[in-house]
């Protein structure tokens, strides 16, 4: 199983720790970011990626007893993401934890075995969305992951994107859930986690108005990655159509000859005005799209799929509805041609 070492590392010193997550730490000792509390008391939530952190965060507003803590806090993004003990000592005993739940995330069932808070509510957002979780696909011209993992019987298994919160519909669902659950650890304040969840809502319905809109008012109805390809569920809400040179969650990050330039052709075919990549792409593989087409002068512009957002992001005011504002920026500048 994936990051299995570490994680026998981390349920080592599970057993011999017992210090719960329930501080009033504000995250600078562990290096994580956190929500404090004042309160010895406190219910505590830890969540693995920014968004979850964030929505959280939100939803709590009007309550200084909830410590809310974020896992993946240094940049390091879901794909790659290995819990240290502290990390399992943290969720043993906390009384929310938030996971994405895709392949990336199959310590978890490890972490939670070791659980010394047996009324702990715990949130899979996959679980959440259900039937509605799309698969990785691969589109044309897309590089595949050099070797497919295969089934019990050879067949090979399926991979479900895991990026199900860049979709604002999906996000609306996801926010009611997490209230409920806040509901449900702590009945006291049950109406302001669903008054704050109706007023944030709201805020997510606006915003997907505007993508709608600005999407209708586009000139092109493709866009076109030099990365991997994180918005498969955002491109779907939207009927926009796609090309990359890898799926969401490869890891990957050499393109092929073949590749570069089945996208710089379909630039050229399209007429786009620009190549995306996502935050953490340092711009090698858009820039050569870009030089290999007929004019040379597309924009090269960065979708922020949350995946390396920091704690220092957080302190300076990083919020998920920010970042999806700064997104809907972007994508009218690929979408629309001037």
């Amino acid at each position: 199983m994936k990051k299995l070492i570490s994680l026998l590392t981390a349920m080592t010193a599970v057993v011999c720790l017992t210090a719960g997550c329930k501080s009033n730490s504000t995250g600078a000792e562990s290096g994580k970011a956190t929500k404090p509390s004042t309160s010895e008391d406190a219910i505590s939530v830890v969540t693995t990626i920014f968004p979850e952190y964030d929505w959280v965060t939100q939803l709590t507003k009007g309550n200084d007893n909830v410590e809310v803590t974020m896992l993946l806090d240094n940049g390091v993004d879901l794909h790659s993401f290995q819990p240290t003990a502290d990390d399992v000592i943290k969720i043993a005993d906390c009384d929310m934890f938030i996971y994405v739940g895709g392949e990336s995330d199959e310590w978890v069932e490890d972490a939670l075995a070791e659980s010394t808070n047996k009324e702990m509510v715990v949130i899979n957002l996959m679980e959440v969305l259900g039937e509605t979780v799309k698969a990785e696909e691969l589109v044309e011209g897309m590089e595949g992951e050099e070797e497919a993992e295969e089934g019990e019987e050879g067949e090979e298994e399926v991979e479900y994107d895991e990026h199900v919160w860049l979709s604002l519909k999906n996000s609306k669902e996801l926010v009611q859930a997490i209230a409920d659950g806040l509901a449900k650890i702590d009945s006291e304040n049950a109406a302001l986690y669903q008054t704050n969840a109706s007023a944030y809502v709201k805020e997510l319905d606006a915003l997907d108005r505007e993508y709608e809109n600005a999407v209708k008012e586009g000139t092109f109805d493709t866009i076109l990655f030099g990365d991997r390809f994180p918005f498969r569920y955002l491109v779907d809400d939207y009927q926009l159509n796609y090309y990359a040179a890898f799926v969401g969650c490869s890891a990957e990050t050499e393109a092929s000859f073949e590749t570069i330039t089945f996208l710089a052709q379909k630039v050229d075919e399209l007429g786009l005005n620009a190549v995306l990549q996502i935050e953490s792409a340092d711009g090698k593989i858009a820039q050569t799209i870009v030089d290999n087409t007929k004019d040379k002068n597309q924009e090269i512009l960065t979708l922020d799929s949350m995946q390396a957002t920091t704690s220092e992001d957080v302190e300076n005011g990083a919020t998920y509805l920010a970042i999806m504002k700064s997104n809907l920026e972007v994508l009218k500048q690929a979408l629309i041609y001037d």
